[in-house]
């Protein structure tokens, strides 16, 4: 079925076709149709499947016709993060070209009289973290009377951030007669307790059993100890198979040092991290879009926000400690019908939140045992040296009545470093990250060409 099957304007379609897409995929098929006919929506739908333009492409049309006023946006798209909602704006730039229509982002990290000037402007679409929203709405900047397209992005994932109340509350300054979209990777129970409270007779699509990953992924689990993962990683790194890859930690401190030794080992890598400003994220990211740097240490707060076509391996440095993270981190490759590789390095410690992706998955991970990979084989000789250097035979028949601590002591000089060597599998302890905190760029906008 083409794009043009959807329903969708000769301009939006002419977009599209700019953009290089003809076949919409499974989520925007599904979604499409009933969100031009008004009906609420539940999407279920992976990350790289096109679910942003399977609402995005829709509401261009739908906000076509009628006229913005200030301080009441016509439409409303809340996202879990700052690099979410840009990233929603690029698509609404990219697919709106052709039409007068104007947008603003209301995040944080730029100055709020900015934001509350866009707004008085009136605007067609409004991008927000609901933070920020919530912010300007109690100072009186902004009123949702007007809104009567609403739509939740990553709902799950502002369940792991703690947005609920915040939504809850958002909804309650919204019109009653409003058409509401709301999409997650996956629906855990609170998520379907607000879906049933708020959307009225929704259409649920389904593109994939929630919390499975990418069939076009090709998953790897490989057994290490803590001490080795930056040799194992280096070596993968300088495979054959290898183009670029996003090589997520757990922690801040983690992505940080991993960053300054890969980069004295001579990769091209960058790093994205809760410390950093957000226009040094964003030229972090557009250097490793344009190929500039094939490696990007990241922590999760990239997990769910980062596009990029073409990336050919996802690596774990850490094993994530929540197991939906797993799916949305290795989301980042296998985008747009391409084939990518997912190594998670673990240590037997990690052996917990293993079983819990696997639970979760309905995979059982294939295991690579990391010892008798390609990543030491060169220490294997210097393991084996002092085993061959033992004392000869002959020492042996020496008298009995000498002491035998002598013919002993080197064989335990020799045997104890082998032995503390493998007490040294310890894994990271979690110390949190932060979500982005540096000043970003406020508003967007867009007309006809």
């Amino acid at each position: 079925m083409p794009f043009a099957d959807l329903g969708l304007s000769d301009q939006l379609l002419r977009a599209v076709t700019d953009s290089g897409y003809d076949v919409p995929t499974p989520i925007q098929k599904g979604a499409i149709p009933p969100v031009l006919m008004g009906k609420d929506l539940i999407g279920i739908a992976q990350t790289g499947t096109g679910k942003t333009a399977s609402f995005v492409l829709p509401m261009i049309d739908i906000l076509a016709e009628g006229r913005s006023r200030a301080r009441m946006p016509r439409s409303l798209i809340l996202e879990p993060t700052r690099e979410l909602a840009a990233q929603v704006a690029e698509n609404f730039e990219k697919y709106g070209k052709y039409h007068k229509l104007s947008m603003a982002l209301l995040i944080g990290g730029v100055q709020m009289g900015d934001q509350v000037k866009a707004l008085e402007k009136g605007v067609d679409v409004l991008i927000a973290t609901p933070g920020r929203l919530m912010d300007l709405f109690s100072r009186g900047k902004i009123l949702l009377t007007d809104c009567n397209l609403l739509v939740i992005d990553e709902a799950d994932r502002m369940l792991d951030m703690g947005f609920i109340p915040d939504i809850e509350e958002i909804w309650t300054k919204l019109p009653k007669a409003r058409q509401t979209l709301l999409f997650s990777a996956t629906m855990p129970p609170p998520i379907k307790k607000l879906a049933d409270k708020f959307l009225s007779d929704p259409k649920t699509i389904e593109v994939a059993r929630p919390a499975t990953a990418n069939i076009n992924i090709e998953q790897r689990l490989v057994i290490t100890r803590g001490d080795k993962k930056r040799d194992l990683l280096r070596t993968i790194l300088r495979g054959e198979e290898f183009k670029n890859a996003i090589v997520f930690c757990n922690k801040k401190t983690t992505v940080r040092e991993l960053y300054t030794s890969l980069k004295r080992s001579g990769f091209a890598v960058g790093q994205i991290q809760g410390d950093m400003d957000q226009s040094d994220r964003i030229a972090e990211f557009d250097r490793f879009k344009k190929d500039e740097i094939t490696i990007l240490v990241a922590s999760d707060v990239a997990a769910r926000g980062l596009d990029v076509k073409g990336v050919s391996h996802v690596i774990n440095f850490d094993v994530p400690w929540q197991p939906d993270d797993y799916i949305h981190r290795i989301g980042r490759t296998g985008r747009a019908g391409a084939k990518g590789i997912a190594i998670t390095l673990a240590t037997r410690e990690d052996g917990e939140a293993v079983a819990a992706i696997e639970k979760l998955t309905g995979i059982k991970l294939p295991r690579v045992d990391g010892e008798k990979s390609e990543a030491t084989p060169a220490e294997e000789p210097r393991r084996q040296e002092p085993r061959r250097t033992e004392p000869p035979a002959k020492g042996r028949g020496r008298s009995p009545t000498k002491p035998e601590s002598k013919p002993r002591e080197p064989i335990v000089q020799e045997e104890r470093p082998v032995a503390a060597k493998s007490r040294k599998a310890a894994s990271p302890l979690p110390d949190g990250d932060g979500d982005w905190n540096g000043p970003v760029p406020g508003f967007l906008s867009f007309g006809a060409l």
